[in-house]
């Protein structure tokens, strides 16, 4: 029998297919539990004619929906094949040789460090404290740092850092002379987004580079595509320099154009995530679980028990965080989803837990 093969991520709907022969409830990947929106898979049908061309290797016509989006230049913005396409190529274009990460945090931040033979340097976020950044990270940003990943709110625990002390960290990091990754692909799915953001900052920091996804918020994952924020135009240049040139198909162009006029899909996700986050939250603490008090479309818990198995035999796929330095494997995370599918989650979870 073929041993089966452990993926770093969640979402691995094709090996429970191939082992079930069905599709699973997936609660192992955070994304929007309403579906690609019609008027984006409406977008990428009519593009299916123009398949025959090259993609504008420069985007020109999404990146200037996304600048007017983001209320930034059309020079800040950069498009890439999903954010972790950025995340290598932004360390292919600078090639630190010592970069600063949390841990837990994103695999990908660290397997395109390796890429380039980067040395990194950890900071553990304690779970006493609910993996929330202390005011020592200062301490670990230092002239010998050349780059600094930060994801807020972090994955996987859904805890975000308060706004002044990320502007500390981003002014720390100017001081040194580091580039600070800030990854905002979750953001939106905060209550306040625009409260937490940093993008405002981008003119007066240019060592600042903004990631960002539609992958998540318009349930796009399949679609890849992403893009960073950055006033440093050179840096810019040398990314999109550090891959190949037609990184984002016509498709997914087209898919993002449409996204970016889904204000009402976004609010209604927004509010569902919100309600439904905290009624999780509240049935796991109800197991006697502990839960980390998280703000994204994710919940992360530590159960002694394991869950993983038991409940893919039940049809439903989490995401085991043994992976994850800084955690071990009675941490999962679960994605939020609609209320009768996180009803049909908790049940199941109530059947394995007695």
């Amino acid at each position: 029998m073929e041993k089966k093969k452990l993926l770093t991520h969640g979402g691995d709907w094709a090996g429970y297919q191939a082992e079930y022969g069905c599709q699973p409830l997936d609660f192992s990947a955070n994304i929007s539990p309403l579906g690609l929106p019609e008027r984006i898979q409406k977008a990428i049908t009519e593009a299916i004619p123009m398949a025959d061309r090259y993609p504008d290797p420069l985007c020109r016509e999404l990146t200037a929906a996304i600048a007017e989006k983001e209320n930034v230049s059309e020079t800040c913005c950069l498009c890439g094949n999903g954010a972790a396409d950025l995340i290598f190529r932004v360390a292919a274009a600078v090639k630190p040789k010592k970069a600063l990460l949390t841990a837990p945090c994103f695999a990908e931040y660290e397997q395109a460090l390796d890429t380039v033979g980067c040395q990194t340097e950890h900071y553990i976020l304690q779970s006493e404290w609910d993996f929330r950044l202390n005011e020592d990270f200062l301490e670990y940003i230092t002239k010998d740092t050349d780059m600094v990943f930060l994801c807020e709110p972090n994955n996987p625990t859904g805890v975000t850092t308060d706004r002044k002390f990320l502007l500390e960290i981003l002014e720390k990091c100017r001081e040194v002379g580091v580039i600070l990754v800030l990854d905002e692909c979750f953001n939106d799915f905060l209550d306040e987004p625009q409260e937490h953001t940093l993008k405002m900052e981008l003119a007066e920091y240019p060592n600042l580079l903004i990631l960002k996804a539609f992958t998540k918020m318009y349930a796009m994952a399949g679609i890849r595509l992403g893009y960073c924020l950055c006033s440093d135009e050179k840096l810019l240049g040398k990314m999109r320099q550090a891959g190949q040139p037609w990184a984002v198909s016509s498709l997914a162009q087209a898919a993002g154009l449409a996204a970016l006029k889904e204000d009402a899909y976004v609010e209604q996700v927004r509010n569902l995530i919100q309600k439904e986050r905290f009624w999780l939250k509240e049935e796991l603490r109800g197991f006697g679980l502990r839960v980390i008090d998280g703000e994204a479309n994710y919940v992360l818990f530590q159960s002694k028990k394991e869950l993983v198995q038991p409940m893919r035999e039940k049809g439903i796929l989490l995401r085991s965080c043994g992976n994850y330095k800084g955690l071990d494997d009675t941490w999962f995370r679960i994605a939020v989803r609609t209320h009768a599918e996180n009803e049909r989650l908790i049940l199941a979870l109530k059947e394995v837990l007695s």
